[in-house]
């Protein structure tokens, strides 16, 4: 899953295209983005259809109402904040809270979560799943923050069902020079990695 924070509206087009041909299916809008609502909806409207697209930073109720509006298919937090994930739950939105400590984990999936994102990943690495997954083998981890191409493949070795990248690939200097194809081959490249 990419995740995109804090993207200018002209970048959204190109962006999206470059995404869409990179074979990645999954795409998270940050909610601390200006406009974060309206990036989401826009995404949706260019994709028709081929990118699934969630929120995160979701940190209040009205975050999450906003970004449900806009057509977001799920919710990312980066803590467990329960009054947003027992909405998720009730309703049926796949719902991914952050954690690091196993009691984090475990609370986060006690809660409902569809999946807990472990974050961040970086600072711990792929053989910390490794050790959460062996008490908590039933618990599904998202791998967040600091997955490259160098790590992605052990991440899901040592037991992550996922992994979101952001900045690594979704570089400012990129986005600003509107070097978009190189986004995508970035993007291509964490695929093959992974691959």
């Amino acid at each position: 899953m990419g995740i995109l924070r804090g993207i200018e509206k002209d970048s959204i087009e190109p962006l999206t295209e470059q995404i869409i041909l990179s074979g990645l299916k999954t795409i998270e809008v940050a909610m601390n983005t200006k406009g974060a609502a309206g990036i989401i909806s826009r995404i949706n409207n260019l994709s028709k259809g081929r990118l699934t697209v969630g929120a995160g930073t979701v940190l209040t109720s009205a975050d999450l109402h906003s970004a449900l509006d806009a057509g977001a298919t799920f919710i990312v937090l980066p803590v467990l904040i329960n009054d947003v994930v027992e909405y998720c739950v009730k309703n049926d939105i796949p719902v991914f809270p952050g954690a690091l400590t196993p009691q984090e984990i475990y609370d986060a999936w006690s809660a409902g979560a569809s999946m807990v994102k472990v974050f961040p990943a970086k600072l711990f690495g792929p053989a910390y799943f490794r050790e959460i997954k062996a008490p908590f083998d039933d618990i599904e981890l998202l791998a967040c923050g600091g997955v490259d191409k160098n790590s992605i493949k052990e991440f899901f070795a040592c037991g992550a069902s996922a992994v979101a990248f952001g900045t690594s690939i979704f570089r400012k200097d990129l986005i600003k020079g509107s070097r978009f194809e190189e986004i995508r081959k970035n993007i291509e490249s964490l695929i093959s990695a992974y691959e």
